[in-house]
């Protein structure tokens, strides 16, 4: 599916998501279920680990965004089960304000990227700082913004949640959002070191070819 597309259904189906669920489970009689919050707590666990781990194993940028992106919303989920007690909706609010924006960032490099080499294969980024240095950085920082690496954005709206959730409790969720982050940290700095440094024998003609940006 072209990658606009991807890049929109990746943004709004989620904010969507988190809108009605807050609507939802703003509701004394939903919000006060044990039964509810088990199965929220299930569906974050799920989403941060599988999101992240399936993530890893994408040969596609565009793939590995969306899958990771499944990994977000385990985070986004913390904020909802907190609920407006220890300011759980703000985090929420605040860490998806973040993830928009790197997200569409992101997306933004990738559609650059597919334009001018008409490819999307994870391995043809290689060495794409020695063609256009201004895309190379700014692919980096939003994935490491994404990945919440300190002291970007992303970072300080995973701290906020991270926090509201530790406050109310929610230990094991907290845990597992932290490993699960440093998890997407790892694989989004192996893609950034291919683009970085790939070397003479990993550039494929994609990037060999690729029209030199006019800001270098």
């Amino acid at each position: 599916s072209p990658t606009p597309v991807v890049a929109f259904l990746s943004v709004t189906s989620k904010v969507a998501a988190s809108a009605s669920a807050t609507r939802i489970f703003d509701i004394p009689f939903y919000f006060s279920s044990n039964e509810w919050h088990l199965l929220l707590e299930i569906l974050a666990i799920l989403s941060m680990i599988l999101g992240n781990l399936i993530a890893i194993t994408q040969t596609s940028m565009k793939r590995m965004l969306a899958y990771s992106s499944i990994g977000q919303i385990g985070y986004v989920i913390i904020g909802i089960i907190v609920g407006d007690s220890n300011d759980g909706y703000a985090s929420m609010i605040t860490y998806m304000l973040f993830y928009i924006s790197m997200n569409l960032g992101t997306f933004a490099c990738i559609v650059l990227f597919g334009l001018r080499t008409g490819t999307d294969n994870i391995r043809d980024y290689a060495g794409l700082y020695t063609k256009d240095p201004f895309l190379a950085l700014s692919l980096a920082l939003c994935l490491l913004s994404l990945g919440g690496l300190p002291p970007l954005a992303g970072f300080f709206g995973k701290l906020y949640l991270f926090w509201c959730g530790w406050q109310a409790g929610l230990y094991s969720l907290v845990l597992i959002g932290l490993l699960t982050s440093v998890l997407s940290i790892y694989y989004y700095l192996k893609r950034i070191k291919l683009l970085m440094t790939g070397r003479n024998q990993e550039i494929t003609p994609h990037v060999r070819n690729y029209r030199r940006s006019p800001l270098r």
